[in-house]
Order: C-alpha cells, then structure tokens, then sequence
C-alpha cells in the first residue's frame, strides 16, 4: 500500500486497485523471470571464427564440424585455417557405427503435463490444470494434481490399453500393444517420484470427442492418452554413424543417423528423432573437400525463460508444489510483474523489475529461491516424521518476521528503485510512514513529499527527501553517529510541525569529551549541539570507510564535502550554516565583540570562563586532520572554537572574546587555515592533540621539527 501511494504506476488496471504483495513463492518466481531479463540485458555479444568443411561424393553431402569448436582469438584462427588451407587432404582416422535408443517418456506428473501441454499446444499452465480438472470432473482422466510418474504394480495396465483400442487415430496401435507377436510391449519405466497420494495421469474413460469439448478438451485428452501409449511402448532403435577426418592435423566429425525401429513413436506424434545420412566412409580413406572456410559468428544471449522453463526452475529449486505452481505463475500476470507474449515467454514489466531491484538492493536475497526451498524441505520432514510440525512453523515464524522486520528498515531501497521507473503521486503515504517510525516532517522545500531517517550503504544518517530525485532536499547528520531511530517526541519550538525528534547514539571516541554520547535531538534547525557535532565530525562516517576498505580520501576534500551538505537553518546547499545569509541579522552577542590588531602577528582568544589565553592546537581526526582550533588550557574548563571559523563569524562554546593580530606589513595575510596552518600562526604554544582533544606531549614533525603537526600534514613537505 506504501509504494502504490507513492507512486504512479500504469498498469492494465486501475492503479487504485493494484495489489502490490510479497510471497515466499511468489517472489522467487519473479526473480527466475527478472534474472534471465538481466542476463539478457548484460550480455555483449562476443565475435569468434570456426572452419567448416564439408564433401560431397556420389551418395550425398557430409558436413563435418570442427573439433575445436570456434576461436574468440581471430589471429589463431587464421593460422590454423591456412594450414589447412596449404595441406586439404582429409584423412578418415575413425568410423563409429553404434546403435541408440531413445526412450519413452516417463508415466505422466501434473509438471510434465504443464510443461508439455505448453510446449506442443502454447496452453498456460494455468488453462491446463482448468482443462484438466474439467476432465476429471467428468471422469476421463485420473486425479490431475500429483507429483508421482511411476505406477503401482497392482495397476491393471492392459485393462486400460483394451478401452483405447477402438479409437479411430491410436486404435490400431493399441491393438498391436496387446499382441505378444509384436513385441512392442514394455513395462514402464520408473519416475522417481511418487507421492503415496495419487497414480500417474492417464486416461479413465474412453471417448471419441465429446460434443461439449473445445479444441483444448480434444488436445489434452489426446495427450493424456498417447502419452499413456507411448510410456508402455518399446523404445525408438536407430543406427548412429560418426566419421572422424583429420586435416592438416586439426579434427573434424560427421554424424549421421537412421531410425530402424519407431516403435513408441508411432503413436507419439508430439516428438521427432530426425537424424541424416552419412556417405560411406572407411577408415584410411583420403578425400579433398569440396569446401573449407573460415566463418565467423557471434555469441547469442539466452532467450527469455518459456513457461516450461520457468516451470522447471521451480521444481528444480523447490518453489511451489505440482498442485500450485500454475497458481503463482498466473500470480505474476495478475500482479502485473510479468508479461508472457505469443511465443508463451515471459519478460518482467517495470513494476516487477523494480520489486526486485529494491529487494536486491536491500542486500536480502528475498527475491531468491533458497528461504522457500529450506520451507518445502521442512515441511516434507514433518511428513516423513523426522520434524515436529510446532518445530517447522517456529522456525519458519521466525525466519519470515526477520525478513519482515529487515525489508521494514530498509524500504527506502524499495522507493530508491520504484523512483527509477515511475513518477512520485500526489497521493500521502502518511499514515504508513508514521507506523514505520521513519517520519521526521514535511518536507519544506518541495512541500508535497515526506522527510523521512535513511541510512546510506556506508552506514551514514540523513534526513531526505522522499521526492527525490525531483525534490534533493536532504538534511545530513554527523558522521560520529552509530545509532538514529526516530521518537514520537515532538519539537516544541520548530514549524510547521510535527517535527518528530531522533534519539542519537554518537560514537564515543569521534566527538570531543564533553559532550554525551546519547542526544535526543531535532533536525529542523533549533539543535546547537546537532549543529556543533556536524561542524566538528563532519558528515562522513570515518569508521564505515575504514571497515569497508576503501581508500582514504584527502582531508580537504573530506571537509570540502562536509560543506557541500544542506544548511541546518535554510536547508539549502552553497554555504555552511555558520555562514547562513538568513542569521545574518542575528544579535550582536552571538559574533565576536572585538579584534584587535597586534605587533606581534599572533591569535589570541581569551577562555569565556576563566579568562585564560587558550591554547591553539591541530586537530588529527580524519575528516579534520591538521585543522585549527582553540581550546582553554584548564581540564575544568569546555571552551572550544575552530580558527577558520572566526571570520565567518561562529561562537565557539563560551566565546566571548576574540584578539586577532596582524602583520603590519602585510595586512592582507590571513589566520593559518587547511592542513599545517599555513598561515602566520607562531608554534610556540601550540600542541599537538588526539582525536579525543587530549593534548599529546614529545610529538612532533619528522620534517621540520614543528610540535604543532605531524609529517602527514607539514606545509614544508616535498619542499
């Protein structure tokens, strides 16, 4: 109901009636379909170069294929082929004659028979088992819904044949099954399967047609009859022939085959075994082709899955059972995820390519196969005794209240990858965005969407828009926090409200000691302390970059990005929020009260508590590595600034007066910024201090000797 609010889908229905639902078989046969779409969709085709030969003779035509395949490589290709070229006599190093069968098919299952009634008459499977059931309804056929293909000893087998044998089109070979002279009688074989349920699919009653009977009545029961046939039928006899040729050393073959015997497929008109003739070759023969060339080709993708393939993923994986296999295949056309064209494939539509791209970006593979799968493998221990039925449905319970409870808090990949195939809706989604807990407020800037708690694949809080990306209003959160869940607190002094409060859990060793670890704070713009931490942590998380791996990026850059967030006042990009135009009219405490200009080209700025000077010293985190910024000396004391900061007319905690000196000769020289100070900022005094704020005492530059800097962040180096 969340993303059919939220989005306009066009569908052939209307949209307000559109069930948008997750299944634990429903999903995972989508994501067979989506997942042959993307092979497609990836697939380059590749060129490659084979050699073909082929020679005719008084008896016919043999083409002989290459041992080798083809060459991606074009250059190999061409030497080989030249020296083929250069020596062309084939040498007949091999004649093979063997004789094959090809056997009946099986006794028939309600999967074979979905699959095989969609692959000889283009019926869905889900037409077939109505077809079907009306059949047994009407006592043609045996129970349609079963998964066994081998029949029970006790079956009168014969009995069955007699009832067929006055039919006009298999009547005569029914008869010739029953005459022991003909030897075409063969017991059937064995499936594999069988459910203790019900007996294979075969005929019960005979008929010629029945008047009420559609063309797809007709087709079914003739299938089930000759199928029926053709399992108690002796199998097809050929003679297979293979020649093998030597040229120039490289190999080539020949295949050709004769039927002898059809035996079962007399009556089974669905299957062919074609097959050529072979001129006769002996071994040691010589011959020149009559032609040799270098072809090219290109590498093909695989087709899109028929409804007989995608039948047999889901027996293969498990999904489903023979009884409902149809019902969650005809489930993706009503859901509108796929559409299945003439040829009876399906391609998934961009509703449920993008079901399944939010799932997978989530990181759960819940559009895969493998949480259905261990289900139906549960619940046939429960059959067979081997588990409780409390202990399955426990575990189960489980197993789906954690994907619920993970799709929840991580739905916002679900509107990532709904947003790249259909536009956002008019229409609120409130009442859901509320009950999820992730609502903040409206959102101020596009006025028609939600601002809502995400956290990004590295780890990191914002607060976006979920317009976006026509609407990228987006609120960033310090990069110290590890933990952020949205309150039902409500913000007494931001409007237009609601605006709900976020309890945060910063991490303690990336903020500096004085301040608490856990905040119930607000992000429409009233927090100072939200305010402070994002100035100082910035609003890269430094632990998530170093945990994935990745490479460190330069601490200008780090904090150029930090910059490039939205302000916390306006909420607009292009500015810091201590540099916002909208509090420029502030009171005149809030800015520094006066400067003084000095002889001695020195900072000083005097501790709001005590009075003392403070102490300028470098900060060593990562995103501020070899920043600036003043602290009182006395441990009692929390006074704290950064020195970029002052021109652009911040307060630090407990600032009250600022003493800035410049050079007389050279006015225009600025306060030390970036990494190492490079301005006129004297060493003495300075400490060099952790990323905690405590000061660290013996360390200094390997370069230039200066306590104020480590060699990472000297101005000096490569000087």
């Amino acid at each position: 109901m969340l993303l059919r609010d939220a989005f306009v889908i066009e569908s052939a229905t209307n949209d307000r009636n559109l069930v948008l639902s997750y299944g634990p078989c429903q999903f995972p046969t989508l994501g067979f379909v989506v997942e042959r779409y993307w092979e497609i969709q990836s697939h380059e085709p590749e060129e490659f170069w084979t050699i073909n030969c082929s020679h005719r003779s008084d008896e016919g035509v043999a083409t002989f294929n290459w041992m080798r395949g083809h060459f991606f490589d074009y250059a190999c290709a061409v030497i080989i082929y030249e020296m083929c070229v250069e020596e062309p006599t084939a040498n007949v190093t091999k004649v093979r004659q063997q004789e094959k069968l090809k056997y009946a098919p099986a006794p028939l299952n309600t999967i074979q028979l979905e699959k095989r009634a969609s692959i000889y008459f283009r019926m869905s499977s889900e037409h077939t088992m109505k077809v079907a059931e009306e059949l047994y309804q009407a006592g043609f056929i045996s129970y349609p819904r079963t998964e066994t293909d081998s029949f029970s000893e006790r079956t009168n087998l014969h009995a069955i044949v007699q009832e067929q044998q006055g039919h006009p089109g298999w009547g005569s070979y029914a008869q010739r099954l029953l005459d022991p002279a003909s030897g075409l009688w063969r017991n059937p074989r064995n499936g594999g399967h069988d459910d203790k349920a019900h007996p294979p699919i075969h005929p019960t009653k005979f008929s010629s047609g029945e008047s009420g009977w559609s063309q797809d009545h007709h087709r079914l029961y003739e299938l089930v009859v000759r199928h029926f046939l053709a399992c108690v039928s002796q199998p097809a006899v050929g003679a297979e022939t293979t020649v093998e040729i030597d040229i120039a050393g490289e190999l080539f073959f020949a295949s050709g085959r004769v039927i002898v015997a059809k035996n079962y497929l007399d009556v089974y008109r669905f299957e062919s075994w074609g097959g050529s003739l072979l001129p006769t070759y002996e071994v040691g023969q010589q011959f020149v082709p009559t032609t040799l060339t270098l072809d090219s080709g290109v590498t093909r993708p695989p087709p899109l899955l028929s409804e007989a393939d995608l039948l047999s993923c889901m027996d293969k994986e498990g999904i489903g059972t023979d009884a409902t296999m149809h019902d969650h295949i005809k489930k993706l056309l009503d859901r509108f995820y796929a559409t299945k064209d003439s040829s009876m494939r399906f391609s998934p539509t961009n509703l449920g390519e993008a079901l399944v791209m939010g799932y997978d970006d989530m990181g759960y593979k819940l559009w895969k196969p493998y949480l259905r799968a261990v289900m139906e493998r549960d619940m046939k221990a429960v059959s067979e005794g081997a588990k409780s039925k409390a202990e399955v449905l426990e575990t189960c319970l489980q197993q789906m209240k954690a994907c619920f409870l993970d799709a929840r808090l991580n739905k916002v990949k679900l509107f990532e990858a709904m947003a790249v195939f259909f536009e956002r809706s008019n229409r609120s989604g409130g009442d859901e965005q509320h009950a999820s807990g992730e609502f903040i407020r409206r959102c101020g800037l596009c006025q028609e969407a939600d601002m809502v708690l995400r956290q990004n694949r590295d780890g990191n809080f914002m607060v976006g828009c979920l317009g976006f990306p026509q609407c990228r209003n987006v609120v960033w959160l310090p990069g110290s926090v590890s933990e952020a869940a949205v309150t039902t607190n409500v913000c007494n002094s931001c409007t237009p409200g609601p605006v709900y409060l976020i309890q945060f859990t910063f991490r303690r060793l990336e903020i500096p000691p004085d301040y608490n670890a856990n905040h119930l704070g607000c992000v429409g713009g009233c927090d100072e302390t939200l305010r402070q931490l994002t100035e100082i942590c910035g609003t890269g998380s430094r632990l998530s970059a170093r945990g994935r791996g990745g490479p460190a990026m330069p601490n200008n850059v780090q904090r150029s990005n930090t910059r490039q967030g939205a302000c916390i006042y306006c909420h607009q990009t292009g500015h810091s929020s201590g540099n916002c135009p909208s509090q420029s009219s502030g009171p005149r405490s809030s800015r520094p009260q006066s400067m003084n200009v000095q002889s001695a080209g020195q900072v000083s700025i005097s501790c709001s508590a005590c009075g003392a000077p403070c102490a300028l010293r470098t900060a060593n985190t990562t995103s501020n590595r070899g920043r600036k910024f003043y602290s009182c000396q006395s441990q009692a004391c929390n006074f704290f600034v950064w020195e970029d900061s002052i021109n652009n007319g911040n307060r630090g905690r407990g600032f009250q007066r600022v003493n800035v000196s410049a050079s007389a000769s050279n006015p225009s020289r600025s306060v030390g910024h970036g990494r190492g100070g490079r301005g006129a900022v004297d060493a003495a005094g300075v400490t060099f201090v952790s990323a905690t704020g405590d000061p660290i005492s013996g360390r200094r530059c390997f370069v230039c000797g200066d306590p104020s800097h480590f060699a990472n962040a000297c101005p000096n180096r490569g000087i």
